[in-house]
């Protein structure tokens, strides 16, 4: 670990017939191997999330341990009230990685790109308060904004793309997302696909030259092999299940990092499905028909919590909603108020048709597949036909329910307004309400805390009202790494998937 070639063991055959200077020069490299879920493009503009973003790229602004905002790409910004204008100053010794310089231009460029709706962008809500962005010289740009949106420098943490190598490329097919070139930390250096993503530490790094020479993004796509891959040293550091995470705990050339995240997982309903649209009043009871304590304790081994809702932990959580505990008859009652009647083979009908519906699951998060399994043998016992399954690729049109994950730990704005917002570039359920979407708004255009209080409290009490999803639990993320890595910051909030581990990159050491 401490000292490890670049393709570890695989080269340790080859290498043992180098001349010698050769293999000094190879094992004098430091690498870390993170277990990694597969890519097909690294595209964070069109993406809404990737882990290997923050080593590649920057944003002009950046998220520190606390998750507060810090300089990134613009060393300092102005805000003129009056009217609604950011202006950023950017550093003046930023290159790409393949030598050309970084200016306003590129940050015009990639925004612009994100906003372009041919371009279809998850990320495009962010942003759709834009009103012009002018280059005001190669170090100087500014936003107008036509409405105001307290988390625009949240969102400003966006990376940022090259202008030389991405004008007149398709935003969504360009090569450039197989071989991507930013100002961050680490470059490529190789792509093996559905094997291993190499990258090189920045030597030019505008913020300092990392400590670690190589980080391997190696694909490992099952969570079981990823606990297998650490103990036999293929991996330096993993996100694991709780379960698996358990036997490194008394192993002394391991450590452990059980984080908190505000990573959520629930049953989202498609509403563009014919099923909900004749059904959806019967969602409170599935709500009612999960018992989220029986899953924590099952499946993260009493790690995390029972969920309610998308802000349980940010400032402007609601405790006061309806929590929907588990309350299996109130469940019951729910359907035979809607009409349904129990069929002597356990099951509701409804105008002759049985209670129930399928759950897909994304392939390889065995922590999905077990909550969702648990969560349909609890609602079989409710009286509701609910199978679970995991397709080689996900159907958000035709699927009838999905087992999601979201979360920020960033402004309360992330990952509400674009994921329950009417039409939204996240909004992966068909979901609309015209309140949600007027408090979502309201909750956004004004800086004053207490206004934003309000307005998310009553998000948060019409979402319950009018469920977009049955919120089960938020889980832990947790890591597990070689012990002579130092420097991973163990207080740090995560994200969605666990992202934000790799918040200090630059930083880390191998002892």
């Amino acid at each position: 670990m401490k000292k490890k070639n670049l393709m570890g063991l695989v080269l340790a055959g080859v290498l043992a017939f180098a001349p010698a200077a050769s293999v000094c020069a190879e094992e004098s490299q430091e690498t870390l191997v993170y277990g990694s879920g597969d890519y097909t493009r690294i595209n964070p503009a069109m993406d809404e999330h990737g882990e290997i973003n923050i080593l590649i790229f920057n944003g002009l602004t950046a998220h520190d341990g606390d998750n507060q905002v810090v300089p990134g790409l613009a060393e300092s910004w102005d805000f003129d009230e009056e009217t609604c204008t950011y202006t950023f100053h950017l550093a003046e010794n930023v290159k790409w990685h393949d030598g050309e310089p970084f200016t306003a231009e590129d940050v015009k460029f990639t925004i612009e790109a994100i906003m372009d709706p041919e371009n279809g962008s998850e990320n495009a809500p962010n942003y759709e308060d834009v009103e012009e962005i002018t280059v005001i010289d190669d170090h100087t740009v500014s936003f107008k904004l036509d409405a105001p949106n307290v988390a625009f420098l949240d969102y400003m943490t966006m990376a940022v793309l090259p202008k030389h190598l991405l004008e007149g490329e398709d935003m969504q097919t360009s090569d450039f997302f197989r071989n991507p070139v930013g100002t961050g930390p680490y470059k490529l250096e190789s792509w093996e696909e559905g094997q291993a993503i190499t990258l090189v530490k920045n030597e030019e790094y505008f913020k300092g030259e990392p400590n670690i020479d190589t980080v391997v993004f190696k694909i490992v796509t099952d969570d079981n092999a990823k606990a297998l891959q650490l103990k036999s040293g293929e991996l330096d550091l993993a996100l694991l299940t709780p379960k698996d995470a358990a036997t490194f705990a008394d192993d002394e050339a391991y450590t452990c990092y059980d984080m908190k995240t505000s990573d959520y997982r629930g049953i989202l309903f498609n509403f563009w499905n014919e099923y909900w649209q004749k059904n959806r009043d019967l969602i409170p009871a599935v709500c009612y028909g999960i018992d989220r304590d029986a899953i924590i304790d099952a499946v993260l081994l009493g790690q995390g919590m029972p969920a309610y809702g998308p802000l349980q932990r940010n400032i402007y959580n609601n405790e006061d909603v309806e929590h929907y505990d588990y309350d299996p008859e109130k469940a019951k009652a729910v359907l035979e108020e809607a009409g349904c009647e129990l069929g002597d083979d356990g099951f509701y009908y409804r105008d002759g048709e049985k209670v129930g519906f399928v759950i897909s699951v994304g392939a390889g998060d065995q922590v999905r597949v077990d909550i969702a399994q648990i969560a349909a043998q609890q609602l079989q016992q409710i009286g509701m036909d609910v199978t679970i399954e995991i397709p080689a690729q996900v159907d958000w049109g035709g699927q009838m329910a999905y087992l999601i994950g979201w979360g920020s730990p960033f402004d309360a704005d992330d990952h509400t307004y674009k994921v329950f917002g009417t039409d939204k570039g996240a909004n992966y359920s068909g979901y609309s309400n015209e309140l949600v979407d007027q408090y979502l708004t309201e909750a956004r255009q004004s800086d004053d805390p207490e206004v934003r209080k309000e307005a998310y409290d009553k998000f948060q009490v019409e979402l319950a009202n009018d469920p977009a999803y049955a919120f089960i639990c938020y889980i832990d993320a947790n890591y597990v790494a070689d012990a002579d890595i130092q420097g991973i910051d163990p207080d740090t909030i995560m994200g969605h998937h666990g992202v934000g581990i790799f918040w200090n990159v630059a930083d880390w050491t191998i002892q």
